[in-house]
Formats: structure tokens, sequence, C-alpha cells
């Protein structure tokens, strides 16, 4: 079934048909879904290797993931890849993972670039210099960022703001008369780390923090840390984890120490909750974000926008997050 076909039925140009099922954005939405449904109905599927050779697409995008850091295992984050995998997929776009080589990403990058064989990359785990984002702008190469970097140019980025999350929480504390407060940090580099530690120093402004701790984003730091705090000092009221992995361990602390529930109970917040394997019940109060769903459909949205030719300016999420209690 050829588009020639598809346009004669509903009365449109090769072209508006053509543009359409390429994801071109000056094709109206309503003109849009006819084109759609009647390919669909046809079961018509673009000629993969001739819409190459006419686009010079390779219809293929990477995601650079940083081995050193979250395992690519993780549920979540699977959940976000197999979303976006799917959503990209509809538009016959490829998503394939790439292993960022901590020893020398640069050279990485370029080889890839020179390849050919990916049209753009979405960059993970940003840092505040990330040499990886400053690569791509100098090679002028298509990216998304998934976080920012404080870079001096413009680019796309999909993030959440971290800070106000954080001082979500500790408004939060502060209505309930908490003011015994605890920061229990991961020690990674990550922009989002960065910002998430201001969010709560800047929210403790006037109010000298009962403790700040930076380890490693793991049950087994988070419960020696909270477990740590709880034997020297009785006062604590209430931490706030940026992980979910620290907020299991010091749940785990919690409840060893007896401090779960009643007038003595210390209240925790943390960021993305428990894991959902978590071993222990306790109640907690959880910085939300968007799902990991919605984050592999807007990022690939945004992908489809930038190469269709979107400005760079115009693709820059701030998504925000708040706060949902889950008791046990």
């Amino acid at each position: 079934m050829s588009l020639k076909a598809i346009a004669s039925v509903l009365g449109l140009s090769v072209t508006t048909v053509s543009r359409a099922l390429n994801g071109y954005d000056d094709v109206s939405h309503d003109t849009r879904k006819r084109i759609e449904a009647e390919a669909e109905r046809r079961g018509y599927r673009p000629n993969a290797a001739a819409r190459r050779l006419k686009t010079g697409r390779a219809n293929a995008v990477g995601l650079v993931f940083p081995t050193s850091l979250s395992p690519i295992s993780d549920c979540r984050f699977s959940e976000m890849l197999l979303t976006l995998d799917q959503r990209l997929a509809q538009q016959d776009i490829d998503l394939l993972l790439l292993v960022d080589k901590p020893d020398d990403p640069q050279r990485t990058l370029a080889r890839l670039m020179r390849s050919r064989v990916l049209d753009a990359l979405i960059v993970t785990h940003t840092v505040p210099q990330d040499e990886r984002l400053l690569c791509l702008q100098q090679k002028n190469f298509r990216f998304i960022a998934l976080g920012r970097s404080d870079l001096p140019q413009p680019y796309a980025w999909l993030d959440v703001d971290h800070q106000r999350g954080s001082r979500l929480a500790v408004e939060a504390c502060r209505q309930q008369g908490l003011t015994q407060i605890a920061w229990l940090g991961s020690d990674e580099a990550t922009t989002f780390v960065r910002d998430r530690r201001r969010g709560f120093v800047d929210a403790m402004a006037d109010l000298a923090p009962f403790a700040i701790a930076a380890v490693p984003p793991s049950r087994r730091a988070g419960y020696q840390q909270s477990a740590a705090w709880l034997a020297q000092h009785p006062a604590l009221q209430a931490i706030i984890t940026d992980s979910s992995a620290l907020a299991e361990g010091a749940a785990l602390a919690i409840q060893q120490a007896h401090r779960l529930y009643g007038a003595q109970a210390v209240r925790l917040y943390a960021w993305e909750g428990l894991p959902r394997e978590a071993i222990v019940d306790a109640p907690v109060i959880t910085i939300c974000q968007a799902s990991q769903r919605e984050t592999g459909d807007l990022l690939a949205e945004m992908l489809v926008q930038l190469l269709n030719g979107a400005p760079q300016e115009q693709l820059q999420q701030l998504c925000h997050p708040w706060l949902e209690s889950m008791p046990s």
C-alpha cells in the first residue's frame, strides 16, 4: 500500500500524508489522526530504508548511561526505558543503550558522532560541569539531557525542580513543629544530588540543620548513618533522604530504635519513597515526581520535536515535585 493510495482515499496530497506519517509538526492534529487511522487500517508501514535515504536520518537515538552510578537494573529506570522505547518505536525510531565509559567519555562520543549511526543522544545523570554535554555542543550534535548542567549555552533538557522538593519536606516538618531535622544524602557528584541538598540547606537558612551526611546511596549506608544518629542524639525528630535506598536503610534503623510511632517517633521523608521491594514497612512521606512512564512519554515527545528541528530553547521542561503521605 503506497502513500499515493492513502492520499487518494483521504483527498489529501502525498506530501501531507508523508509528513504526517514521518512526525512533522506542520500537519494539523485532526488531519494527522485521519492519516494514521487510515494507514493503520490498511496495514501500511513506511519503508525504513527508503526513508533513511530520503531524510538522511539513521532513525536511531542513543541513551548514554553511566554504569558507575545507579544500576540500570533499577525497576523504576527500566520502566522509563521501556516506555521511551515503545513511544519511539511508534515513530520507527530505534533506542540504543550506550555505556558511558568514565575513563574517556569524550572519545566514545566522538566516535559515535563520526559513525552517523545516531540522530541524537539522551545523556543521563548529568553533573554540574558536564564535559559530555560540552563536547556535544561543540560538535553541534543533537541531544537532550535528562537532568541539567551549568552550561553557558542553551540546550534541550528534561528535569525536576529538585531544590523545591527538598524545601517542601523541610516546610512540612516545620509546620509540625519539628526543628531537629537531619539530611541524609548521597555522595554522588550528579547535579540532582547537589540541588536536592541545596534545597534542604536553603530551607534551613534560619535554623541550624541537626545534621548533614553524604554517604553512598545504599541501604547499608543509610542504615549505618541513621543508627549512629539515633544512638547519639535522642532529640532527632526527622530525617530527609535524597534516595529510596537511603530511605530504606533509615527506616530499618528507626524501626530497630522503636521510634517509628509514638511521642518519640522520627518522621521520615524520602525522595521517591521506599523501594518497591523494601523489606520494612514504615510510615514515610514521599517527595514525589512524575512517574517513569510519564517521563518516558515526555522524553519521547521532546526527542521527536528535536529531530524535527524544534529550537533547543523550546525543549526545556521542568517538572514540579509534591509531597504524598504513604503510611504502612
